[in-house]
């Protein structure tokens, strides 16, 4: 766990081996196989993850944390034992509402950010800032300069118009998002040539200011306690 200061080691890069376990727990989705792999889980796969996401806390400022692995299939019909990618994040210190998302998964390494669980409060203040003349269209430019960098702009989102807005707006593809997601994904090869993996978190990082940006003024964090966030 990074504390924003420093880090336990540095980020040597990612080997083929980590996208091998990955094929392996996708294919063989039982808890017998990651038993037997568990060794290379912990050496190609969380522990690379782990000091990745403790230099980029170091970098940004911030702290790190590597999810479980296990999956929770108590209310889920999908009752495989563990995911089929290892992710983590960087919660960034003065961006109480965003962090840097990092996954190793099937085709390669994505990093991201954004807002993916928009409390309702936070989903009216989205919306009602898209609609507005002024912060609406300056939305969609931050949008468009993410997008030059290679960062597409995509989420959940309604079949139609949220109610009281109109379906014909010119910017109705946004303020029908649920989420608001910016996500790179390096591939496997590029992944595996030195610190690339490492390299590519931030500079995503850097790449989503634009709409981080916007976000953080014209949405921000929550202002409901979580029991009253239902949409």
């Amino acid at each position: 766990m990074s504390d924003g200061i420093g880090f336990e080691a540095p980020f040597l890069g990612l080997r083929p081996a980590a996208f091998d376990w990955i094929d392996g727990i996708t294919a063989s989705n039982t808890k017998d196989w990651f038993t037997e792999h568990r060794d290379q889980y912990d050496v190609e796969v969380k522990g690379p993850l782990l000091r990745l996401l403790e230099e980029a806390a170091a970098e940004l400022g911030g702290t790190s944390k590597v999810f479980r692995q296990n999956r929770d299939v108590r209310f889920s019909k999908d009752k495989s034992p563990y995911k089929t990618n290892t992710y983590g994040v960087v919660t960034l210190s003065g961006h109480g509402t965003f962090g840097l998302y990092v996954s190793i998964n099937r085709e390669g390494v994505t990093a991201g950010t954004g807002m993916y669980d928009m409390a309702k409060d936070q989903l009216e203040r989205f919306r009602v800032a898209v609609v507005d003349p002024e912060s609406g269209p300056a939305f969609v430019e931050a949008a468009e300069t993410v997008a030059k960098n290679g960062i597409a702009l995509s989420g959940d989102a309604l079949k139609t118009a949220p109610r009281g807005f109109p379906k014909d707006h010119p910017r109705i593809e946004y303020i029908r998002l649920k989420q608001v997601l910016l996500m790179s994904t390096l591939s496997r090869a590029k992944a595996t040539d030195g610190r690339a993996a490492l390299d590519h978190a931030l500079q995503t990082w850097k790449n989503t200011q634009p709409v981080v940006s916007w976000l953080g003024a014209h949405v921000g964090p929550s202002q409901v306690p979580p029991e009253a966030r239902r949409r």
